[in-house]
């Protein structure tokens, strides 16, 4: 690897599915020397793993941020605009812009370094599945939050995604400030 890109994040992000809350991207930038074993893709580890990774993902990488858009963003812009957002703001965030931002998926936010996307990159690059980790993490422990402050759609057990509890409760309790007002079945309620 030559020395312009001795600097490489990986990104991700989580929550573009979810019918509320925001969507949290991280950007996460590996040390060569402090390996972290164990790192997969975030949807494949239990919630305890997780949330152990986390911690030494943090404790260990070279240095690490969170981006995120909020609600308002995602119904303004779209929610795969608002994820790019997300993924810039994490990497911008970082201490030093890496020479190089492996996204992902394959859509790519503008960032000031080289961007490389790779589809199913939560499994295949582990500075990628590093940031998928600590931002589901971040988002699962966010939905936590707001499940005790909206109670009655099942945040804490669902994390916001379109569930059977999730819509009963939209149905019987209304669209909280948390909802995407843009996603289908949200919309649907106010018409």
């Amino acid at each position: 690897m030559s020395k312009a890109f001795a600097l490489v994040a990986g990104v991700d992000e989580v929550g573009r599915g979810p019918l509320a809350g925001p969507v949290v991207a991280a950007a996460v930038i590996l040390h060569p020397e402090r390996p972290i074993e164990g790192l997969a893709d975030s949807k494949k580890l239990s919630e305890k793993r997780r949330e152990q990774l986390s911690q030494l993902i943090k404790e260990q990488a070279h240095s690490w941020c969170l981006g995120r858009a909020e609600v308002e963003e995602i119904d303004r812009i779209n929610i795969l605009q608002a994820s790019l957002l997300a993924m810039k703001r994490a990497v911008e965030g970082l201490p030093r812009m890496p020479g190089l931002a492996m996204v992902d998926g394959k859509h790519a936010p503008r960032l000031a370094c080289r961007v490389d996307t790779v589809i199913g990159g939560d499994a295949l690059v582990e500075s990628i599945s590093a940031a998928s980790i600590i931002a589901k993490v971040a988002r699962d422990q966010e939905m936590v939050e707001l499940d005790r402050r909206y109670p009655g759609y099942g945040l804490a057990r669902h994390k916001g995604y379109p569930t059977k509890q999730h819509l009963e409760g939209l149905q019987a309790l209304g669209i909280t400030p948390i909802h995407r007002r843009s996603f289908g079945p949200v919309k649907r309620l106010m018409t």
